[in-house]
């Protein structure tokens, strides 16, 4: 079974570029026009725009639990600069736990997967599926669980 929310993630990025675009216009039309007090106030609205797409944690998710192994790749959707591509494969047998942690009324949600390992046990580093439907966070706890035998 694959999970994965490309499509959602292109569309937000192209949102986030085009409106920080036309920002960024309206802010360089301001002090073009002398109006700088305005001018600094769009960089604040701008400022506020950036950091609700760092508070939201929108990321890129593609999840494969094909020929025994769980796959889960991931990567922050808005950023500047580079792109670190994540990506997190073990087989199923390892898997002691899966942890969801929803905020925001359920809006946000993380996912911490926990493994048994040879020297104990590990935890990886939290996934935001914030870009995740409430469908695909539905079927990927369920499948999760599946594997976990509960």
């Amino acid at each position: 079974m694959t999970i994965s929310n490309k499509q959602k993630i292109a569309f937000l990025r192209r949102i986030f570029f085009l409106v920080s675009l036309i920002i960024a216009l309206i802010i360089l039309a301001l002090f073009l026009l002398d109006y700088t007090l305005y001018g600094l106030a769009g960089i604040g609205v701008f400022a506020l725009w950036f950091l609700y797409f760092q508070v939201a944690d929108y990321q890129f998710i593609e999840f494969d639990d094909a020929n025994g192994k769980v796959l889960l790749r991931y990567y922050k959707a808005v950023r500047f600069g580079k792109v670190s591509f994540n990506s997190i494969e073990f087989p199923q047998s390892m898997l002691y736990s899966a942890h969801f942690d929803n905020s925001v009324f359920g809006r946000m949600s993380d996912l911490t997967l926990v493994v048994k390992t040879r020297r104990g046990i590990a935890e990886y580093p939290s996934v935001s599926l914030t870009a995740l439907t409430k469908e695909q966070r539905r079927f990927l706890q369920e499948r999760l669980l599946q594997i976990l035998g509960v």
